[in-house]
């Protein structure tokens, strides 16, 4: 099967002949504790059609929390569905160490029981009378503190593996932005001149224990998330087609700034787009595309738009494509330049 991109030519469904789907949660499904519109309605009826998979870099929760929280909104699901940084993290670990080996747990709950569940023995803290910690699996805790921090430091000096769940440095509070792991694990790396081995999103590891548990080739699948340099990333990297949703962190201007690597092969409303004919953007000249009546046209100097919804997002983030990878427009450029033209969400409100 071909794969679909931004300019195929025939519209068709994008979940036509797929056999999985890997789906972000925060920004895609929910925003804190509120469903994002549409998509519990539109998972359920994916369900029918592939196979969904769940997966986030939080470390801090644990696989059953998680589903916990889907359910409650509406979604049908088993715990095994969601994958977290802390049990791929875990898996790693488990593949090259026998059971029961002591693995230094740093982080919340999700580490530990990742551990737990994987047949290794989480230890939270030196003690002479324990066997000292071959590994320490570092992801995200609201309780972590220096001492933990130090002991990580420590058991890596002595030799110990060093397994990081992700390196997102900020975490979005309802207060505000706080550090993330990426920050801990900093913390940690400043004192061992060590890099950790990370696990998490933008690395292809999770999206491929998503398609061995699943029995799937990831060409097979589609990665689906709102950020760029993790989802998008992290589920190229594994080889499978990807999905922005514009219900998140990056819009269309994110999209036309981004690297190669970053780039999307689908630009979607949100998940119910995932089962409607999806239309393409057409080159029709030089410097002109046009896709579902909206048209993005190169003046020389500006991208134009005419027309709006996704149709226009779509062209104006080929449009942009196009004249970054010719070395006519920066790619910052580029995307302020679509960003001003279509907005965050196609159709609503700019919230950049």
């Amino acid at each position: 099967m071909a794969r679909m991109s931004l300019s195929d030519q025939s519209p068709r469904v994008p979940v036509d002949g797929l056999e999985g789907v890997v789906c972000d949660l925060d920004g895609v499904v929910y925003h804190g504790a509120t469903a994002v519109p549409g998509a519990v309605s539109a998972l359920e009826r994916l369900g029918g059609v592939a196979q969904v998979r769940y997966a986030t870099n939080n470390a801090s929760r644990t696989p059953a929390v998680v589903a916990a929280q889907l359910r409650e909104l509406g979604i049908t699901l088993d715990d095994a569905d969601v994958l977290t940084s802390s049990t791929v993290g875990a898996q790693v670990l488990a593949e090259s160490l026998p059971q029961g080996a002591a693995v230094l747990a740093v982080g919340g709950e999700g580490v530990r029981v990742a551990l737990t569940e994987s047949g290794l023995e989480p230890v939270t803290w030196a003690d002479p009378a324990q066997p000292a910690p071959v590994a320490v699996l570092q992801g995200y805790g609201a309780e972590v503190t220096a001492a933990q921090l130090a002991e990580a430091a420590y058991a890596i000096q002595a030799g110990a593996r060093w397994v990081a769940t992700n390196t997102d440095r900020t975490l979005p509070t309802a207060r505000g932005i706080a550090p993330g792991n990426g920050a801990l694990v900093a913390a940690v790396r400043a004192a061992v001149d060590v890099d950790p081995e990370v696990v998490g999103k933008p690395g292809p590891l999770m999206y491929e224990q998503a398609a061995r548990l699943l029995g799937r080739a990831p060409e097979r699948m589609l990665g689906v998330g709102d950020r760029l340099e993790t989802d998008i990333a992290g589920a190229r990297a594994a080889g499978m087609r990807t999905a922005l949703v514009l219900t998140g962190v990056h819009g269309p201007g994110d999209a036309a700034a981004a690297p190669a690597e970053q780039r999307p092969e689908l630009l979607l409303e949100g998940l119910a787009d995932l089962l409607v004919p999806y239309a393409s953007p057409q080159r029709v000249g030089n410097g002109e595309w046009r896709c579902a009546g909206a048209t993005a046209r190169w003046n020389g100097a500006q991208i134009e738009v005419e027309g709006g919804g996704i149709g226009a997002a779509r062209a104006a983030v080929a449009l942009a494509w196009d004249l970054v990878d010719d070395g006519r427009l920066d790619a910052d450029v580029a995307g302020a330049q679509v960003r001003s033209s279509v907005g965050h969400r196609p159709g609503a409100a700019s919230t950049s």
